[in-house]
Formats: structure tokens, sequence, C-alpha cells
């Protein structure tokens, strides 16, 4: 497997990943008494929160860190950065009201650096084609 498809793949299920993180940070405050009545009461656990924040973060360096080597273009590392602050001060001075903000933000915009990347190698894959293309017919 290339490292193209390799990070393709990462940054696609970065964004699913990150996507989910934000939706369950959002959502779950309002659906804390109805959890437990739907047997779904462990989603408001903190260590599930912590497994997806975890998850996300070693998709996202994997990912982007394989990529950036190939596209050099630091927007989508940065945003990713953005967002694990955004989640890290959620975590870290937002109990209560801001960590309801802070967090489902955090998480939009690791799945945001996650897209960027996956356009970033995109381009950077279809200049290489255009470009093998070009040689092949000189």
């Amino acid at each position: 497997m290339g490292t193209e498809t390799l990070t393709n793949r990462l940054d696609r299920i970065g964004m699913t990943a990150s996507t989910f993180c934000a939706i369950h940070c959002a959502v779950v405050p309002f659906a804390l008494s109805t959890l437990p009545l739907w047997g779904l009461g462990f989603l408001a656990e903190e260590w599930v929160e912590l497994s997806m924040i975890g998850v996300a973060l070693v998709i996202g360096v994997w990912s982007l860190g394989l990529s950036w080597r190939k596209h050099r273009k630091a927007a989508a590392l940065i945003i990713f950065i953005f967002g694990l602050g955004f989640i890290a001060s959620g975590h870290a001075f937002g109990h209560g009201s801001t960590e309801h903000l802070f967090l489902p933000a955090g998480g939009l915009l690791m799945a945001l650096a996650h897209y960027l990347n996956w356009r970033f190698t995109l381009g950077l894959l279809r200049d290489l084609n255009s470009e093998k293309n070009s040689n092949i017919t000189s």
C-alpha cells in the first residue's frame, strides 16, 4: 500500500472519528438523563471521551505527519493543533457551559484539518500524475 493511499484512508478515518468526537461532545450533555434508558450510559463516561481523543490524536499525527512530508503545507497541522488546544482547554478549564463549546469546536477543527490534508494530498497526486503524463508524451 503506497503512502498516498494510506494517508488518504487515514484522513477519511480521521475525519469520521473527529466528527463523531464533536457530535459526542455536543450531544452527550443534552442526552445525559436519557442515555441509561437506552443502555448507553457508558457514552457519558470520561474513559469513552478520552479514548475518542486518543484515537483521533494517533490517527491525526500519523496521517498528517506522513502527508506533510509530501505536500509541505502546514495549514492542516496548525488547524489540528488548534483543535487539540480547544479540547485540552475544554478539559482543563471548561467544566460547565464552556466545556460544551470548546470540545465540539476542537473535534470539528480536527475534522477540518483532516479534510484539508486530504485535499492537499489529492492535489499533490493530481500534480504528480499530470507531470508523469507530460513526461510520457514528451
